[in-house]
């Protein structure tokens, strides 16, 4: 009976005790994905979930981290882009949530307004192929250039029909855009970048992206990881009100909440 009495406590010390969290680890690209996963921490780890964020400098290894099973999930990319590195890398990579919209901006060191764009320019715009169309897209809606019918957004300088102005349109990393102002007439730079270079997205622009595109950003995972209860619980964690209400009142229309 003592035994019994023995067990019988240990078992309720088990039960009480509280489970075990599930930790997984996402990966981001520094800046406004990094800030607003710091926020989302502590709603998950309250539903059991553990975040560990890692940061990576560029666009193109938190897809190869991911579909390698180094960490299980990331957050920096828009569907376009996802969509491009599936169809090129046969990642077999999914989108499980939306979450932000980051505008993109033309920003420039040297003049005021695209207007001022003088023949032979160099504008720099991003080298992956769905951020460098969506560039090209929008110094078409300013008139700068025509692209072909059905380049989409995928467009490259390949698909420019015209260029008035004969502007020399410059493919670089992304990351670097910020730092291509010195030496260009004006630059497209991703928001998260213009953030962390302290470019302000809301006043510093000569021309931005309209919030209604189709760059929503999203959570990616493996496809096998989609239905995992860590991933609803990611998911529940990031679309909780108290995020919303940090993005609106940190970035001020700079970035904008997708869903």
């Amino acid at each position: 009976m003592k035994t019994l009495g023995g067990a019988a406590a240990i078992f309720g010390l088990v039960a009480a005790a509280p489970a075990v969290a599930e930790t997984i680890t996402i990966g981001v690209t520094p800046g406004p994905h990094a800030q607003i996963l710091e926020q989302v921490k502590p709603i998950a780890a309250e539903k059991g979930l553990e975040i560990k964020i890692i940061e990576f400098s560029d666009y193109v290894v938190p897809n190869q981290a991911l579909a390698a099973g180094d960490i299980q999930a990331n957050s920096f990319q828009h569907q376009p882009y996802l969509d491009n590195q599936n169809a090129d890398r046969n990642y077999g990579l999914v989108s499980i949530a939306k979450t932000v919209v980051f505008p993109l901006g033309i920003y420039s060191k040297k003049i005021k307004s695209l207007d001022e764009i003088k023949d032979g320019d160099s504008i720099a715009i991003p080298n992956d192929p769905t951020n460098g169309g969506r560039a090209l897209l929008l110094l078409e809606s300013r008139g700068l250039l025509t692209l072909r019918d059905g380049a989409g957004l995928k467009a490259s300088p390949l698909d420019i029909e015209s260029n008035p102005k004969h502007l020399r349109i410059l493919e670089l990393d992304a990351a670097q855009l910020p730092r291509s102002l010195d030496d260009t007439a004006a630059s497209a730079v991703n928001t998260n970048y213009a953030v962390e270079a302290g470019l302000d997205p809301i006043k510093d622009p000569i021309a931005r992206e309209a919030a209604e595109s189709p760059y929503a950003n999203i959570i990616a995972v493996r496809e096998q990881d989609a239905d995992k209860p860590w991933a609803k619980t990611l998911v529940e964690a990031y679309h909780d009100q108290k995020i919303k209400d940090y993005i609106n009142d940190t970035y001020k229309g700079a970035i904008v909440v997708a869903w």
